[in-house]
């Protein structure tokens, strides 16, 4: 029979029972007893399970730089765009979001790269070029390449750009949403009616330069940084699961009259006695009462030769024992053990942002009201002294200003965000090791 409380397989002659409607109950220790008189309905609900297994419980979670946002579902922050960490560890998170990242980057290099080169050829060495490639078949070309790479690879961008502007934290999405977005429909335009620009802005056969190369690569880059990060926390995540595999599922309690249950290893208190078998793992921080044996710690320490313990010393939660057999006194149960300091340290180096990255996010929301500061500026002047025409020559160059400052700074911006950002954890966690 099972325990209704843990689900651990019993036999009838346990001595931990209870009587409830009439029918006789089996425990496999004293706690799960006390558990089920507090409330036999929920455990016998089998709509309402009493414990939950640690992937099951509510998962909560929050931006690195703004620990004030919290919410219960995976998402990027309103305030910085970034993706939203989960503060519990070892949470088997899908790699959706990696895999989208990854996928619209492969898609948008194979089609941007051809575009930047095909743009270069043009520009800069056009005898190149076969007879019957002509500069407004370049450009045809560069849109039909490009434009799937801006609007379905920099999609989330954009999205993320939006929210930035209604809840107007302004960020490097901002930057980065509007920067390409000016430069994929200034191109557009030019390519579709050059005859509205200036003449002296047009080139031969009455074409103007367009700039579908810049708005495909910055995507590209973007989503290279994107994509960095995500790996970097499915790494760290994935050694976070790891480092929760090592703790054992159950414990050997000895009870009263030296008798033993296996129990879960979340109903080990302090004080209880517990047995170590040999070649079976501690299951938590305690001191050893009685027995001798020799234990691997290699996962703390990271020596291969065991350590000989005995009445008095201490025992390591997740460490192997030999061949000896122990009885211990369990200290340290739960999140207060060795193993699951180690987890927190490596989840808070995962979810935390370098001190510099505070600032870059500052000075992003600064930015972007002074660059389009900057483009309203060179648009009042060139329409007020500007040569004629002057309201196509304002347009232009507050066009160049967005197109040049917003998406070059802005992905400068997002891979040093990433790139720091991964050095930051990896040295925070490793000082922390230390």
């Amino acid at each position: 029979m099972k325990d209704v409380v843990c689900g651990m397989e019993i036999s009838d002659d346990s001595a931990y029972r209870y009587q409830h409607a009439g029918k006789m109950f089996y425990f496999c220790s004293q706690h799960c007893l006390d558990e089920f008189k507090k409330n036999p309905e929920q455990y016998l609900n089998k709509e309402a399970p009493a414990h939950k297994d640690t992937n099951d419980r509510s998962i909560i979670y929050t931006c690195p730089m703004h620990p004030e946002v919290k919410q219960d579902h995976p998402g990027n922050c309103p305030k910085c765009g970034m993706a939203l960490e989960a503060v519990s560890f070892g949470v088997d998170e899908s790699n959706e979001e990696l895999a989208n990242m990854t996928r619209r980057f492969w898609i948008s290099i194979t089609l941007a790269l051809p575009v930047f080169v095909l743009a270069m050829i043009a520009d800069l060495m056009p005898f190149f070029l076969p007879d019957w490639l002509s500069m407004h078949v370049v450009q045809w070309i560069e849109f039909v390449l490009a434009t799937p790479v801006v609007l379905w690879g920099g999609w989330p961008f954009f999205v993320r750009g939006w929210r930035s502007l209604r809840t107007w934290n302004l960020n490097m999405f901002t930057l980065i949403a509007l920067g390409v977005s000016v430069a994929w429909i200034y191109s557009v335009v030019a390519l579709v009616v050059p005859q509205i620009f200036p003449p002296v802005m047009q080139m031969k056969h009455g074409l103007v330069h367009v700039y579908f190369e810049a708005a495909a690569v910055i995507t590209a880059l973007v989503l290279l940084g994107q994509v960095l990060e995500l790996r970097a926390r499915s790494r760290t995540s994935a050694a976070i699961r790891m480092l929760l595999k090592l703790a054992p599922n159950t414990a050997r309690i000895v009870g009263d009259h030296g008798r033993e249950q296996d129990i879960p290893l979340e109903h080990v208190k302090p004080g209880d006695t517990l047995r170590v078998r040999p070649g079976e793992k501690v299951p938590v921080d305690g001191t050893v009462i009685d027995g001798g044996s020799n234990v691997d710690e290699s996962m703390i320490t990271g020596e291969p030769i065991p350590v000989a313990k005995s009445a008095g010393d201490k025992l390591v939660g997740a460490t192997v024992n030999g061949t000896g057999s122990l009885l211990m006194r369990a200290e340290k149960v739960g999140s207060d053990t060795l193993l699951a300091h180690i987890v927190n340290m490596v989840a808070e180096a995962q979810r935390s942002r370098a001190p510099i990255q505070k600032l870059a996010d500052v000075v992003a929301g600064y930015f972007v009201p002074a660059v389009v500061g900057v483009a309203v500026v060179a648009f009042i002047v060139w329409w007020l002294w500007g040569p004629e025409p002057r309201l196509a020559h304002a347009v232009v160059n507050a066009v160049a200003v967005l197109i040049i400052a917003c998406p070059c700074v802005g992905t400068c911006y997002t891979n040093f965000y990433h790139g720091g950002n991964r050095a930051w954890r990896w040295c925070r966690s490793s000082h922390k090791e230390c």
